[in-house]
């Protein structure tokens, strides 16, 4: 499992590492280089402080620093001197074959097998060559800088110690917003306080708090569809019952078959009912146009008109489609079925016998427009923006087979498809005119 206090502090003390490294390249070469300098202002101050004259004679030992030691760390400094006319003189050890000097100056030479750093200092009629071996000089230029270089290297454990303890400290209030969540009741939809969350964490808090209360309306919305449906199912269930016990205690056949004739009627109604609830409660989650598809509503039209030919005809109503324009739209090709199926269900069911609806599908520059329009009793205005309301009916269509619901899930199926639902009369004053006005698609880029 991934841990971002350890993902942190593997990044953090790799940079540091990183930084140390290059840090340490920069101090180890400048070390060395500062040390080497000052074996060179050495071998110069070694020449310059030394009596030519003095040391042919044999009036001064061989070269030393003033208390007598050889060079800091250097084992062995070798000294000759040359006369004008390129003759050795004067040598510290009888073996050492250092070149004739050419200039006054610092270089370096091959002696015995090693490199040797050579100093020329020229006084008068004489050269004096002041060497050191150039390895002693880098091993002591290689420890010197190695010591610059410990408390460097022992303050990465220590920087890894710090880091592990300031990430576990930064992330204390995401662990505490972590166990404040998992001690939630299911129930509990307050919001998470955000007073005292730190500023990279107040994002993850407000969406949190997004969340509850998407899930909150979402629970109440469930609650009131639950307690709806089972207040709604209870009137048919009860009249199912009793419809029921009617044809039980029938005296006859006819007694019989109208109480059967009644129950069979009773249980279409709650058949209609249990499938309008199920509608419904599957377009509770999700919202249906979230895969939107061009779909042709005049195809979906033509489809639900012939579905429902069979009944139209047996109630003498005249069903057709008027007008179909074939531009889509984009949407949910089932949803929009099933809006319009509520909406030709709702027309038959309240156009009177040899009645008439007339289906169109047009579209102009700014939007489609799917209209249904009957021959029926229409809606008062006052009733209007009510009948939307899960399982509202207008007064006076209790004999209508129905449950109030049918345009509730056509104004959702609308809003999700960021669709407007209208009513109004029909021609005339007479009837129901419903359009369904979906905003036209944005234009494909260039």
């Amino acid at each position: 499992m991934t841990s971002i206090r350890r993902t942190l502090l593997v990044y953090l003390l790799l940079g540091v590492a990183a930084a140390a490294a290059v840090a340490t390249w920069f101090t180890y070469n400048e070390a060395r280089s500062e040390v080497g300098q000052l074996f060179d202002l050495q071998l110069k101050q070694l020449a310059y402080s030394t009596r030519i004259d003095d040391l042919v004679r044999g009036r001064q030992p061989a070269l030393a620093l003033p208390d007598n030691r050889p060079a800091a760390g250097v084992s062995e400094i070798l000294t000759q001197i040359w006369d004008r006319d390129g003759v050795l003189v004067y040598w510290s050890r009888p073996d050492a074959s250092l070149p004739v000097p050419v200039k006054e100056g610092y270089s370096n030479a091959t002696y015995n097998g090693r490199e040797w750093r050579v100093y020329t200092h020229v006084a008068g009629t004489h050269a004096l060559q002041v060497a050191a071996a150039l390895d002693e000089r880098e091993a002591i230029a290689t420890q010197t800088a190695l010591r610059t270089l410990l408390p460097l290297l022992a303050l990465i454990p220590i920087l890894g110690v710090l880091i592990w303890y300031a990430v576990g400290k930064a992330l204390q209030p995401l662990d505490a917003m972590s166990r404040a969540v998992a001690r939630r009741r299911p129930d509990a939809m307050t919001p998470i306080p955000e007073s005292r969350v730190p500023r990279e964490l107040l994002p993850l808090a407000q969406s949190l708090n997004g969340l509850l209360a998407r899930l909150d309306e979402a629970l109440s919305a469930q609650r009131r569809f639950t307690a709806d449906a089972a207040h709604e199912l209870r009137t048919p269930l009860a009249a199912l019952k009793l419809q029921a016990e009617l044809a039980a205690r029938a005296p006859d056949a006819i007694g019989r078959g109208l109480a059967i004739a009644e129950l069979q009627s009773g249980v279409d109604r709650a058949s209609h009912l249990v499938e309008q609830l199920l509608t419904m409660a599957r377009l509770e989650p999700e919202g249906p146009g979230r895969d939107a598809l061009p779909v042709d509503l005049a195809a979906l039209a033509r489809d639900a008109i012939v579905a429902r030919a069979a009944l139209a005809a047996d109630k003498k109503i005249d069903l057709g489609l008027t007008r179909a324009s074939s531009d889509p739209v984009r949407g949910d090709p089932a949803s929009l079925a099933m809006l319009i199926a509520n909406l030709l269900d709702n027309a038959l069911r309240y156009t009177p016998t040899g009645g008439r609806i007339d289906v169109a599908v047009e579209r102009n520059e700014r939007a489609s427009i799917l209209s249904v329009i009957d021959t029926g009793p229409g809606i008062a205005p006052a009733d209007r923006e009510r009948v939307f309301e899960r399982f509202y009916r207008v007064a006076g269509s209790a004999g209508a087979v129905g449950s109030g619901l049918g345009l509730s899930i056509v104004r959702r199926i609308a809003d999700a498809h960021g669709a407007s639902v209208d009513l109004d009369a029909g021609p005339g004053g007479l009837g129901l005119a419903v359009r369904v006005t979906f905003p036209a698609p944005a234009p494909a880029p260039a």
